[in-house]
């Protein structure tokens, strides 16, 4: 398996090489005349269809799935695709009373168990990692692979790379190094990242104008994460941040970013920064 700690630090060590070599020889990057590339090539203008199932979602706590993904998974509930939740951590640092097994964890998982239900899920696992202390080593990348073996699914789904809590970047750094473990010959499925509460890097957008109202029900269930902040206010400006691009009809979105295969070969972090590189480029 690939160390994407080692990956990531050597990124950033030859990017500060190339940095330090220009500011010691005083290089200066000049360009007379640059065109930005238009906003076609950074974001799509136009809805898309859901991605083929059967669905496996990794949710970093239990709420994720309905913040991030709800109006997705409302959808594919609708169109009778079949979804799968696995929410990683026990979200026990998520209240008043972190840590209390015999109350938030269990409230949690109640909480989660009732937006399931009205997702449409066919199948939902909650493991038990800690929250806030999800590490990304071999051992849970073997049981993000092992979960995919297992389901096989057509398309896998995880927190963008630009999140901003950790557990929610070490759940999307984890099932990247699971789809990269996958073997030849076993079945891979699309890669897809989401966002839960930041944008990311997107290539797809769903419509969710249909699925906004019950998308707002499932969200209420979530009263113990509800009572911490307004989470709901920031989701639903979020989707509606996302129909900017997008014809008048549609006034709610979800973001998605679906990998190639070449991409999928690549450490993560060099792929979200040549993503990012394309902010830069020209028309």
């Amino acid at each position: 398996m690939r160390n994407i700690f080692n990956e990531i630090v050597a990124i950033v060590k030859k990017n500060r090489n190339v940095v330090n070599k220009n500011n010691d020889n005083n290089n200066v990057v000049k360009q007379d005349s640059m065109l930005p590339c238009p906003e076609h090539k950074l974001i799509p203008h136009e809805t898309a269809p859901l991605p083929p199932g059967p669905w496996l979602v990794f949710a970093p706590h239990a709420d994720d799935e309905t913040f991030g993904l709800g109006g997705c998974l409302l959808k594919a509930s609708d169109e009778n695709v079949e979804t799968h939740v696995v929410v990683v951590t026990d979200g026990a640092q998520g209240g008043d009373e972190p840590g209390k097994h015999g109350g938030l964890v269990d409230r949690r998982r109640e909480e989660v168990e009732r937006a399931g239900n009205l997702l449409g899920l066919r199948g939902l696992e909650c493991w038990s990692e800690p929250d806030r202390g999800l590490k990304v080593d071999s051992k849970r990348t073997g049981l993000f692979a092992d979960a995919i073996r297992k389901l096989q699914p057509a398309a896998v789904f995880f927190p963008g790379p630009l999140e901003i809590h950790p557990d929610h970047r070490a759940t999307g750094m984890l099932a990247w190094a699971a789809l990269q473990s996958l073997e030849a010959g076993e079945p891979k499925p699309q890669a897809l990242s989401y966002e839960i509460t930041a944008l990311n890097p997107i290539n797809l957008l769903i419509d969710i104008t249909a699925q906004m109202e019950r998308k707002h029900e499932v969200m209420a269930v979530y009263v113990s994460q509800n009572s911490q902040n307004s989470y709901p206010d920031y989701v639903t400006a979020l989707n509606r941040s996302r129909s900017f691009s997008l014809p008048s009809g549609v006034v709610y979105a979800e973001g998605l970013y679906r990998y190639d295969e070449d991409q999928l070969r690549q450490p993560l972090a060099a792929v979200v920064q040549k993503i990012i590189a394309g902010y830069f480029a020209p028309a």
